[in-house]
């Protein structure tokens, strides 16, 4: 009889692997194909059927390749900060460099938080008169699915839902080469509390969506629904496909509303199934990442998640991208230049199934010039800051161009804005950071940022608005069927046209002609601003018609 056929040998180092499960296959036989070909399962998603596993770098995935149960495999390579990580976080800060303030904000107005008058984006989207009929329910949840959320902050505690709240990510100190990804772990086994934040973006996002309405600070857009932390972020905001797709399948899982989502999932910009310039090994790890977070997206969908996504920061029609010329961003030789198919290359979870897409606006209600655009995929335009808005006038490249939300103590004194005794720097003071205390000595803090990602959070702020006002109340909680919200959120949206031109340079605001914009579209849907510009006011006075 013919012997049966020997298996790889393998050999090197212990390396992590992404495993993908067949479609219909459960997740226990990709397991046992692990453990066959010589491999240890460190994580495993039954809804997906994505496995985290353990393994010799050589041969393990040769092994896999003859498993029936297994459609893709790839090894997850170690990280570092990049220079494209690096351009998106000055994207949102980048008043630190020529950043001015104006001087004492507005007075605020009746019903609202003694610093909302500074937060124009509420006032955009009228969540100032929305809260007078629908301020939301307790009962709806809205996961931010982030970098963290500060559930300590005084402007977030009333909202937060601690019992609910998971963390899914495990810090990563050093990569493999011993440069700094997340910094030393500040907790025991490296895995920060759920109610931790080291990066501060996740805390400013849920401070935008449900900062309560306290009479403190500042106060969301729909500041009576709760916050749940779903956080698969990196301290250093990085997002990788294990953490992100536990958080949206344990967002279905647990019931939320809402989960918004600010970012793409590393180490590609777009993954792409066959682009010729990535190799074999690179090619299967960008399937996985697509096919993966699409079914946690449709999971989410079907338990009754709607998912709300940053269009992006990377001032290019959605429909005709640009080079990809920063993929992928780790190890730190292997980027690489290439042209991006759009048929065949996705953005996730932009691309993803059911994403509710947000293009970012500035206060004069004009595309930000770092905004990715296109009718092909924007759903909703919302206030995401800009700080070189109104060219020639004494406002442009100001502080209170971008959006104000909350900023965690601890990552203030990390940057410099803070000092251990809790009081603001001279950088913070350039920065527009601010301080709140109340009393009792209760003080929280407060920063300036802006991107598509504070984009999202607005409009995450409005769909909860619609879940409380039109959802079922059913044993204690709140549901709504993601499509009829949807149609809501677009239905009730301010229909805004293209300008005039409709095409926008921003030569003058200081940036090169890859910021040049062309507007398609008409009044009721184009490229710009999508269905229009989220309206909170309308979404709980006039969104039943939409429903019928």
């Amino acid at each position: 009889m013919p012997s049966a056929t020997a298996q790889p040998e393998l050999s090197g180092e212990t390396v992590e692997y992404s495993v993908l499960a067949r479609d219909g296959v459960a997740v226990q036989k990709a397991v046992n194909a692990i453990k066959a070909a010589g491999g240890k399962v460190v994580s495993s998603n039954a809804a997906v059927g994505l496995v985290t596993a353990t393994a010799p770098e050589n041969g393990f995935t040769q092994r896999l390749a003859s498993s029936g149960d297994v459609l893709y495999t790839s090894r997850v390579r170690a990280i570092g900060e990049t220079p494209d990580r690096v351009a998106d976080k000055q994207v949102k800060k980048e008043n630190s460099e020529h950043g001015k303030s104006r001087g004492k904000a507005a007075k605020a107005k009746a019903g609202m938080d003694p610093l909302d008058g500074q937060l124009w984006g509420l006032s955009m989207v009228r969540s100032n008169l929305s809260r007078t009929v629908q301020p939301g329910d307790e009962r709806v949840k809205v996961g931010v699915l982030d970098t963290g959320v500060d559930g300590s902050h005084p402007d977030i505690a009333p909202n937060f839902d601690r019992k609910l709240s998971r963390n899914f990510t495990h810090d990563i100190p050093t990569d493999e080469t011993g440069a700094v990804v997340d910094g030393p772990c500040e907790f025991r086994g490296c895995v920060d509390p759920a109610d931790w934040d080291d990066g501060g973006h996740g805390t400013h996002v849920a401070g935008t969506i449900a900062a309560a309405a306290n009479g403190f600070g500042v106060s969301g857009v729909a500041p009576d629904v709760s916050i749940v932390n779903i956080r698969g972020g990196q301290d250093s905001g990085f997002f990788f496909l294990q953490p992100v797709v536990d958080a949206l399948t344990y967002a279905g899982d647990a019931g939320l509303d809402v989960v918004n989502m600010s970012f793409f999932v590393d180490p590609w910009r777009y993954n792409c199934l066959d682009n010729p310039a990535d190799s074999a090994e690179e090619q299967a790890q960008q399937r996985i990442v697509i096919t993966a977070v699409n079914r946690a997206m449709n999971y989410a969908h079907r338990k009754g998640v709607s998912q709300v996504v940053s269009l992006g920061n990377g001032h290019e029609d959605t429909g005709a991208p640009q080079p990809d010329t920063s993929s992928p961003n780790f190890p730190a030789d292997s980027t690489h230049d290439r042209v991006i198919d759009n048929a065949t290359c996705k953005s996730m979870p932009v691309d993803g199934a059911h994403a509710i897409t947000v293009s970012a606006l500035g206060p004069s209600g004009g595309k930000a010039d770092y905004s990715s655009y296109g009718t092909e995929l924007i759903s909703v335009s919302a206030p995401g800051g800009y700080f070189r808005d109104y060219f020639g006038t004494p406002l442009h490249r100001t502080n209170e161009n971008l959006i104000l939300s909350t900023y965690p103590k601890n990552v203030g004194i990390a940057e410099g804005t803070i000092d251990p005794d809790g009081n603001i720097t001279p950088d913070g003071e350039a920065l527009g950071v601010q301080k709140a205390c109340k009393a009792d000595g209760t003080c929280g803090y407060y920063q300036f940022l802006q991107g598509t990602s504070m984009a999202s959070p607005h409009t995450s702020g409005v769909s909860a608005l619609i879940v409380s006002e039109y959802g079922k109340y059913r044993g204690g909680k709140v549901t709504m069927d993601p499509d009829k919200m949807r149609r809501v959120l677009e239905g009730t949206a301010f229909a805004t046209p293209c300008p005039e031109p409709r095409t926008v340079d921003y030569i003058d605001e200081g940036r090169d002609e890859s910021y040049t914009a062309t507007c398609a579209g008409g009044l009721e849907f184009n490229g710009f601003y999508g269905n229009g510009i989220v309206d909170a006011w309308a979404a709980v006075t006039q969104g039943k018609k939409f429903l019928s």
